[in-house]
Order: C-alpha cells, then structure tokens, then sequence
C-alpha cells in the first residue's frame, strides 16, 4: 500500500460513517496542474481526490486548494451544482495540499457534450442551466470567503497583453483586437465572484439531468460577472457545436436564465466583448505553449498542437471584429 493509500485510508472515517478504508485508488487523466483521483471508501461511496503535486513549485495564477474547497462550499450554499467537499488536507500534511469530494455522474469532454447523440436531450436546456448557476456563483456574498485578486477587464487585457509582448510575436490581428478591446474597456460597477474559468470542459453533465457540477475552480477572482458569461461562449470551447454557448445553446437562453436567476441584468454587447478577449487570453496561451515546444523547455507534442490553435484563435478574432464593425 502506498503512502497516498495509507493517508486516505486513516481519513476514511471522516469521509462516511461506517467506513474504516479506501479502496481502488487510480488517478485520472487530465488536469494540467493538479493531480485527480479517485477511489471509494469500503462502504462504496464514490470520491475524488484534488491534489497538488508534491514536486509542484506554483500553478501560476491558481489560488490554493484550500481557498478551491472554500469557493465549492460557498457555492453549495448558494444553491450552484458543485462537488460535496468532505476533506481539506494541509500542504504539510502526510496527503498534501489537496481536498475530497463526492464524486458527480455525468461527462466533462466538451466534444461529447456539444456533440454526442446521448446528451442531444438535454443540450436545448443546458444554456439555461448554466445561467442559472453563474446566477447562482455571482450572488455569493463576498464577506467571509478567502482572500482573492481582484481582476477588471482592462486589468485581464493588460495581463495578455503582456504575455504576447513577451513572446515577441508579431501577429496583426492579435494588434487589431488589443486596440479594440483597449478602447472599450467597459468599467466593474460591483465585484462579484467569478468562476474564471467556466466553460464547456469544466463542466459535469448527465445526458438525462443535464448540469450536474461546476469543476475545476482554480482560476477564480473577483471581477466582472460577463466575464463569465463571455468565457463560455468563447468559440475555442465549443468543440464543434453550432450553438455559441459552449457549442450547445443560445445567447439569449443563458442570458435570460441568469437574469431569471437573480443576475443583474447583462447586454449581449457586454458579453460578446468578454467573448472577444477571451479569444485573445486563449490565442495569447496558444503561442506561449507553442513557444515551450519550439524553445524546448517543453517538447511535448501536446504543446505542439495547443501551440497551433492560435491561428485558430486568430479567425475567431477577425469574425467578431469584422461583425462589431
């Protein structure tokens, strides 16, 4: 048995009543910096382990999987589809920087979620749902939870920019939006939380209940709530699908949830902005990847083709450009 077994054995009473071991420990594939696995204790209550990797020095803009835990409860208690988190582990722990939660049915592969026959039922109402449940994340109240960074939409324009200045790229289409996007930089009236990183990928759906949980919360801030809902209709994250919203719904669906939900009130204008930088931010992450393949301080061929969805990035550009013209 390993450490990892042995640590989360001990904890398995803290997990369900009743139970006294963890069995079938495995490790899933993905997640680029975090480590994910899952097992069940020995009264089979399926569970996920989010852990940092000990030989990890940072995962950049990632908050702390403790704040992460934080985040998903305060979720839960404000009615979003999120994980139950049972466990938080300290980094000095003997488990690590990690926490545990209930495992959720369904799918997180955009291209089967936007795509597939078995999710064709609940793709028309899946927009809705995931209004809903921003509405949900974005009324959470800001008192109590951890510390966070605070991120406007020039702040997050600024940001990439920087990171495409420092590539030393030259591209004149990455120009043309940074121009655009510069000069109408909308103004934060009130921060909210924002999930920073809410798309289809990131999302758990049942091909009969739909949306069944919001993952993956390690970029999260305080910001612009369409920040959010422009993230998600980003086209890279539609895999596919002919719908805007991740590839499986209207604009006007989404929007009218979140409005129905208790959101205030968001034009589409302010939304397709958000959509355009967020084309930028994902081109800008596309070069960076490619430059570790081309530098070689990365040579993976998983860089490599990463690395070659900038153009793609590029055309999405010119499309919203040529259309807010």
């Amino acid at each position: 048995m390993s450490d990892l077994e042995q640590a989360l054995s001990a904890l398995a009473p803290t997990l369900d009543a009743g139970a006294k071991t963890t069995v079938n420990l495995r490790r899933l594939s993905g997640g680029a910096s975090q480590e994910t696995w899952a097992f069940e204790t020995d009264t089979g209550v399926p569970l996920i382990l989010r852990r940092k990797p000990p030989s990890a020095a940072g995962s950049g803009n990632a908050v702390p999987l403790a704040t992460e835990a934080a985040l998903i409860q305060a979720a839960s208690k404000a009615g979003a589809p999120v994980p139950r988190v049972l466990a938080v582990s300290a980094p000095d722990s003997e488990i690590g920087e990690a926490y545990v939660m209930g495992r959720l049915e369904g799918e997180t592969l955009g291209k089967r979620i936007a795509r597939d026959p078995p999710f064709a039922g609940v793709r028309p109402g899946l927009a809705a749902q995931c209004g809903k449940a921003l509405a949900a994340i974005h009324s959470i109240p800001l008192e109590g939870l951890p510390e966070l960074v605070t991120s406007s939409a020039l702040t997050e324009l600024e940001k990439y920019e920087a990171v495409y200045r420092s590539a030393g790229a030259e591209r004149p289409i990455f120009e043309a939006a940074i121009r655009y996007l510069r000069d109408r930089a909308p103004k934060m009236d009130t921060p909210v939380l924002v999930h920073g990183d809410f798309r289809n990928g990131n999302i758990m759906v049942h091909p009969e209940q739909g949306l069944t949980g919001v993952l993956d919360w390690e970029l999260a801030h305080l910001g612009d709530p369409a920040e959010d809902l422009g993230w998600i209709c980003t086209r890279s994250w539609r895999f596919g699908g002919g719908k805007p919203v991740g590839g499986f719904g209207d604009y006007a669906d989404l929007l009218e949830a979140y409005e129905a939900a208790g959101g205030k009130a968001v034009s589409l204008e302010r939304v397709l902005y958000w959509e355009m930088l967020g084309s930028l931010k994902w081109g800008c992450m596309c070069l960076t990847m490619y430059l570790a393949y081309a530098t070689g301080s990365d040579p993976s061929v998983e860089r490599a083709m990463i690395g070659r969805r900038t153009s793609e990035t590029e055309i999405d550009l010119v499309a919203l450009l040529e259309a807010a013209s």
